[in-house]
């Protein structure tokens, strides 16, 4: 009898498909090539105020916000953790 473990992604991201700040496809890619093995996730935040403001991502527990999609990535990208290894 073999048990299947489910892997924990290393990084959880989530992204505001109704931020006016970013286009959510190509933020989206750009995420899954900087952060490989991550669950990326595209839906309301509930983060209004600034979302208002700033592109935004919300990145292992932190909100990284950047007057541009480019600087919110970059931001972001300090908090990328490695994929896990067995």
């Amino acid at each position: 009898m073999s048990v299947e473990r489910r892997v924990k992604p290393a990084n959880d991201i989530r992204i505001c498909h109704k931020c006016r700040h970013i286009n959510v496809d190509r933020l989206k890619k750009q995420l899954e090539e900087m952060a490989p093995d991550s669950r990326i996730r595209v839906g309301c935040k509930s983060y209004c105020g600034p979302c208002d403001r700033y592109a935004f991502i919300y990145i292992n527990g932190r909100y990284v916000t950047g007057e541009t999609e480019q600087e919110a990535l970059e931001k972001a990208r300090k908090y990328v953790k490695k994929p896990h290894t067995s």
